[in-house]
């Protein structure tokens, strides 16, 4: 995987930097080829099961539906890092499609973290203020705030397509050092930014969350530690997945600052962490829909209702193949995949 590079300038340093590409080579495979694996179907089920929930009029559904698209256009990219990490860091495939993979994988992070900080100020909004919300928890607002966050991160990140990364075979892709003095002020802001201030949002309504559920004689002992144990794995898995790649780009900014014409020793020193630390970012595709959607109890009552009509169908098909009357067979057929049907949009 790799870092996108904001500039093109040259550095005060003609050093070349020779990262230790081959030390965390098989682990990065490993990593990105697990998360591959899980995170693609885990992903396709939160799209289909939140877009049932958008047609019901949800509007956290909203925000819900895009990360899981977010999520998979990231994990479409991932066989190409695959390759290139087991090619030695090396491009092939030329520079539209290194801009194209890097484009979608910065997007990815932010648009990620910034979703995510939607999800809980609606669900903030929702607890905090229960009935002066109706008029703003909508699905328009929801759908034109998402659409707000996406042009905005995207057109940050535009002018990776007008760089000359992956230019030749066997360039790396967005993984040039040292880096540039305007990467270096980049990190500072994204740091900011792109971790810190979502952080912060993060605990703060997850925090008023709990404290209002805990205080409130509504909900039950069980919903109550349910919310509790929510908020707590939201923060966790969020410090998990980008704390330490963030860190890292913080440590990476503050001593090319200090003495950018010796960055390289320490960039080469660092390559391995980084890369350990990129992987935990990568995981987050995992983790969202587990955390937002697996959790939910209208969603766990679809799965089931799901899981209980494709069982019945199944065991009715059997049945009507042992028939030797052809027109039961159709009669019974259909009797199920009405049943199925019926039971998929039956959402109390």
């Amino acid at each position: 995987m790799s870092e996108i590079k904001m500039a093109n300038a040259s550095n005060n340093s003609t050093e070349q930097c020779n990262p230790p590409y081959s030390e965390s080579e098989q682990a990065v495979i490993a990593m990105y080829s697990i998360i591959l694996v899980i995170g693609l179907p885990a992903n396709i089920l939160t799209a289909v099961l939140t877009l049932i929930q958008i047609r019901r009029k949800n509007v956290l559904a909203v925000y819900l539906f895009s990360l899981s698209i977010s999520e998979l256009m990231y994990l479409g990219t991932l066989p190409l890092w695959i390759l290139y990490v087991k090619n030695g860091h090396n491009w092939i495939w030329g520079p539209m499609a290194c801009k194209i993979t890097g484009y979608i994988f910065f997007n990815n992070i932010y648009i990620s973290i910034f979703l995510l900080c939607c999800i809980s100020i609606d669900r903030f909004i929702a607890v905090e203020f229960s009935l002066e919300s109706r008029g703003i928890r909508r699905q328009r607002v929801a759908i034109l705030v998402t659409c707000i966050l996406c042009v905005l991160v995207g057109l940050t990140h535009s002018p990776t397509f007008i760089f000359n990364d992956g230019e030749k075979d066997g360039d790396p892709c967005f993984e040039k050092l040292p880096m540039d003095p305007l990467i270096a002020r980049f990190y500072f802001a994204r740091f900011v930014i792109g971790f810190l201030i979502p952080l912060l949002i993060l605990i703060f309504t997850n925090y008023t969350i709990k404290r209002r559920i805990e205080t409130s004689s509504s909900f039950t002992d069980h919903q109550k530690t349910k919310v509790k144990w929510l908020a707590r794995t939201i923060i966790i898995i969020f410090m998990i997945c980008f704390a330490p790649y963030h860190l890292v780009l913080l440590l990476r900014a503050i001593m090319f600052s200090l003495d950018n014409a010796n960055s390289c020793s320490f960039e080469e020193a660092i390559y391995t962490t980084y890369s350990a630390f990129l992987c935990l970012v990568t995981m987050n595709s995992v983790a969202d829909p587990f955390i937002y959607v697996l959790v939910s109890e209208n969603v766990r009552k679809d799965i089931y209702k799901a899981l209980r009509g494709w069982r019945s169908q199944v065991f009715v098909n059997i049945k009507s193949d042992n028939s030797t009357q052809h027109n039961i067979q159709n009669s019974t057929e259909q009797q199920a995949e009405k049943q199925t049907s019926t039971q998929l949009m039956d959402f109390p």
